[in-house]
């Protein structure tokens, strides 16, 4: 269950992505998809990305139903750390030939800071949300990772003292007596430094021309790259921040230079004139490869979508983190 390993760069081929021009002058690309003839502008920019601590945890129950749930649960309310009290996600569906119990499962992923507030999460979140739903059980999925945390181990105090220690397909877990039968918990779950952050700008002529490649960026990403999550909702972020604020005291604020309402009044508006709807996909993974991965599939399935008009990156000009993914590296624009 480790992500692919994936090559830092991902190669555009030859039946999908024409690169008409390279307007210096702009700093963008001019590129065409070869199958719907869609011509759109990547900008000669990069992705500003950040380490994270990361947990990976294998949520298994009787079918896929219940596996979903659970995970969807247990990753609610953690969109950015900027508010949410974590960054989580799906990252896909396992099946059971390749599960510790031999049942169907779904892989999620846990962001934070620190690896103290990475355990509490991954705690509370097992423990409100997995080990409450029908019929699942939680595994760790960072097996190598050099640091553990000691999350079932916690956990097993709601047992009562009629917990009971076993071990399934060589890992230490621990079998505590629930209403509905056994919840089945591993001792101890992995914690690895992860990359958070990867993100494109779809710019679109119309809202449901962007909403439409930004729903085929997630499903290509979901389909073709293992190693990551989308933590917004859906995938999507449809109201990107900045980090502060012009006016207030806030941590971050409406990225006022991408909202096309704003074109008119603003200076520094990024919202060409044949722009009316900006989204945003976020995208945090295990390491770059696998980020930088995703964020070229992603690019070039929202490219495919005719009234897509430019693809573009967010960044604070290396102020906010120290991994860079430069859009015409990713896809081997030259």
């Amino acid at each position: 269950m480790s992500p692919k390993e994936t090559a830092s760069k991902s190669t555009v081929s030859e039946s999908e992505l024409e690169v008409i021009k390279h307007d210096k002058e702009a700093g963008e690309f001019v590129v065409k998809h070869r199958q719907t003839g869609n011509i759109s502008r990547i900008v000669d920019t990069f992705a500003e990305m950040f380490p994270m601590w990361a947990g990976r945890i294998l949520v298994t129950a009787d079918n896929e139903k219940w596996a979903l749930t659970a995970a969807r649960t247990a990753t609610g309310f953690a969109a950015s750390i900027i508010m949410s009290p974590a960054e989580a996600g799906i990252e896909g569906i396992v099946p059971p030939k390749e599960t510790p119990d031999g049942r169907t499962g779904a892989l999620i992923q846990i962001y934070h800071t620190t690896r103290r507030d990475l355990k509490t999460q991954m705690s509370l979140r097992i423990g409100q949300c997995i080990m409450t739903c029908p019929t699942t059980a939680a595994f760790d999925a960072l097996p190598k990772a050099k640091r553990r945390l000691k999350v079932g181990r916690s956990l097993r105090l709601f047992g009562d003292g009629f917990q009971k220690r076993d071990v399934i397909a060589g890992r230490k877990v621990w079998r505590i007596p629930v209403m509905e039968g056994e919840f089945t918990v591993e001792d101890s779950f992995g914690a690895m430094k992860a990359v958070a952050s990867g993100n494109f700008l779809i710019l679109a002529e119309k809202q449901k021309a962007g909403l439409q490649a930004a729903e085929e960026a997630i499903k290509v990403i979901n389909q073709k790259v293992r190693g990551v999550i989308m933590p917004f909702p859906g995938g999507i972020c449809g109201s990107g921040s900045k980090v502060g604020s012009m006016k207030y005291k806030l941590g971050a604020s409406t990225n006022h230079p991408f909202c096309p309402t704003l074109r008119k009044v603003l200076p520094d508006s990024q919202v060409p004139e044949n722009v009316n709807s900006v989204y945003e996909i976020v995208i945090n993974g295990l390491n770059s490869n696998v980020v930088k991965k995703a964020m070229a599939e992603g690019i070039k399935a929202a490219v495919k979508i005719p009234g897509v008009a430019k693809i573009s990156a967010g960044n604070y000009g290396g102020k906010l983190g120290p991994f860079r993914a430069y859009l015409k590296e990713v896809l081997e624009l030259t």
